[in-house]
């Protein structure tokens, strides 16, 4: 994680981030300047931006708005007092309607972010001056310093090339905090397919299976919110195991990019948990990011344990092997 200090002052009323980045000058600068680098990682995860207005001149603004997994929104809106490049940038940084206006009641910030090459790469300097002490508190009390620290653990990702930095990691387990659990794998092959994958029956059929001696009995998918999923599986041969399934209702659909459901073991009252799947290619891979919510650490720890991240990894490779390798898909 970059992310080596969050402070506040109260008596200064500034909140600074120190952030140490493998990577040079140059190339932070590239990722903060482009708005489809910031889509990336400037929303924590499960709140991922979108950067809907940029022009990156002196006196010009860029809007984003964070889409959270129930269909939240929340809007910013920078406007450029400064531009250094390579080196720096300024902004205003206010809370907005979807029109770009103020809100009430949400406090603007002025926010200063500097880049300093070092012996490893770039130390990056942010610093958000506030009007009041107030202003201040409320936006640590909204999650600031949670969301910063989420948000930027995301950077390494982008400042790499994708294959460099996930290729042969296989299934990757991350716990980001007692109830998030981020699950990625790279795939060899378009967005479109992998899409496609999870969302065509006999695609699913053929790849999404866990261990071997594993087969899907039931799958029934759903493509808008409001619908309902439900998929099962059952031990072949000797293969020991009961069957079991999950159903749940889709909440969110973005073609071919991000889908958020619920999901809950068949013939129980739960727990449930939030799935909030997101798919992003580059140069031919695809890398799959499954970001899960769990009610509670017990249960989160309780599902891991069961050999799940191992399951999903034979059904990655699985859909490597048997559909993304298909040229006549």
């Amino acid at each position: 994680m970059p992310v080596t200090e969050v402070t506040t002052d109260a008596e200064n009323l500034i909140m600074t981030v120190v952030a140490d980045l493998a990577a040079s000058v140059d190339r932070v600068w590239n990722a903060y300047t482009d708005p489809e680098q910031l889509n990336r990682f400037w929303g924590p995860p499960g709140w991922p931006a979108t950067f809907t207005a940029w022009d990156h001149t002196v006196g010009g603004r860029a809007q984003y708005t964070m889409n959270g997994p129930r269909g939240e929104k929340s809007s910013g809106s920078w406007e450029f007092l400064a531009i250094d490049a390579p080196t720096g940038f300024e902004v205003l940084d206010s809370f907005v309607d979807d029109e770009g206006r103020p809100l009430e009641g949400f406090p603007a910030m002025r926010m200063t972010f500097a880049f300093e090459p070092t012996a490893e790469g770039t130390r990056m300097i942010t610093k958000s001056h506030f009007d009041s002490l107030e202003a201040l508190e409320q936006v640590v009390a909204m999650g600031a310093i949670e969301g910063t620290k989420m948000a930027m653990a995301q950077l390494d990702a982008v400042l790499q090339d994708l294959r460099d930095f996930a290729q042969g990691k296989g299934t990757v387990v991350e716990l980001l905090d007692d109830t998030h659990v981020r699950i990625t794998r790279l795939v060899e092959g378009p967005r479109e397919l992998v899409w496609r994958a999870y969302n065509d029956e006999e695609l699913m059929r053929q790849w999404m299976l866990g261990p071997d001696g594993w087969e899907m009995t039931e799958c029934v998918i759903a493509t808008a919110p409001g619908e309902t999923h439900r998929t099962s599986w059952a031990p072949t041969g000797d293969t020991e195991g009961e069957a079991f399934g999950f159903e749940g209702e889709v909440l969110l659909v973005d073609a071919p990019r991000r889908a958020v459901s619920t999901e809950r073991m068949i013939g129980t009252d739960g727990p449930e948990t939030l799935n909030d799947l997101n798919l992003y290619e580059e140069d031919g891979a695809t890398l799959i990011t499954l970001l899960i919510e769990y009610p509670d650490k017990e249960t989160r720890d309780m599902i891991l344990a069961t050999g799940m991240a191992e399951g999903m990894e034979s059904s990655y490779a699985r859909l490597e092997r048997e559909v993304l390798a298909d040229p006549v898909r």
